[in-house]
């Protein structure tokens, strides 16, 4: 079983993905800004589990990152860059600090990540990478230019990757999610609710409604997309849409 390194796990999709990594008896490393929501996940990990706190918009993040976990555990064979943020706002008022925002998070830091990760995946001759994107990165959407242009960029990034890679024994893909049950969406259930006069409840019916199987996506059922990229060694350049058939691609 291989070293996973996990980023954006305090929560949502990381927990899952990482419970899933772990069940599946791989060694997790746990990564995000908030150190006592990672070692939460950790407590609740059957397998071995390391935490790195660490801001990933910084430049220096990913090296330090990966050199703590490559001096704990040796190579890493898994990352899924999961670590990602939202913003909903119409394209006229998004300001030059919310874009660079959405790019710094949802790009910028998935890039540095992959670029530290694919080297020693290279030398082992075999590696995973998966990237949490969104069914937004397929298509544009209302209200969230800056967020879609990032999840388009970094479903670029992982195409032109796993191309590159594709002769190394190292796979690269993203998993694109329509609305999952999770704090961020959560977040964007009070922000719908401002805008549009509607409470929680009201605003979280608004978006189940957007996907044609009538709810939200469980975390789990995205962590069970992203476990399948890492058991298939013949899955890869792929953006695995799990929207409920909202994107039929």
């Amino acid at each position: 079983m291989a070293v996973a390194v996990v980023t954006g796990a305090g929560q949502g999709i990381g927990r899952a993905v990482a419970l899933r990594l772990s069940a599946a008896g791989h060694r997790v490393a746990l990564v995000g800004r908030d150190a006592a929501k990672l070692d939460a996940v950790a407590s609740e990990l059957p397998g071995e589990a390391m935490t790195v706190p660490a801001d990933l918009t910084a430049p220096d993040a990913a090296d330090r990152v990966f050199g703590a976990v490559e001096a704990e555990w040796g190579p890493v064979g898994v990352l899924v860059a999961n670590a990602g943020t939202g913003l909903a706002a119409p394209l006229a008022e998004t300001s030059d600090e919310q874009w660079q925002a959405m790019l710094d998070v949802n790009l910028t830091a998935p890039f540095r990540c992959i670029r530290r990760a694919v080297p020693g995946m290279v030398a082992q001759r075999w590696g995973r990478v998966v990237v949490i994107a969104s069914v937004v990165a397929k298509r544009g959407e209302r209200q969230v230019a800056a967020y879609s242009a990032s999840k388009h960029g970094v479903l670029g990034l992982v195409r032109a990757a796993a191309d590159e890679l594709a002769r190394t024994g190292v796979t690269v893909n993203a998993v694109c999610p329509g609305y999952v049950d999770t704090p961020m969406t959560d977040a964007t259930v009070a922000t719908m609710g401002e805008r549009l006069g509607k409470d929680a409840d009201e605003a979280r019916a608004l978006l189940a409604r957007r996907q044609p199987i009538g709810r939200l996506i469980d975390p789990d059922e995205v962590a069970a997309a992203v476990l399948a990229c890492v058991d298939n060694a013949a899955i890869t350049g792929q953006g695995i849409n799990v929207d409920g058939g909202a994107v039929q691609s």
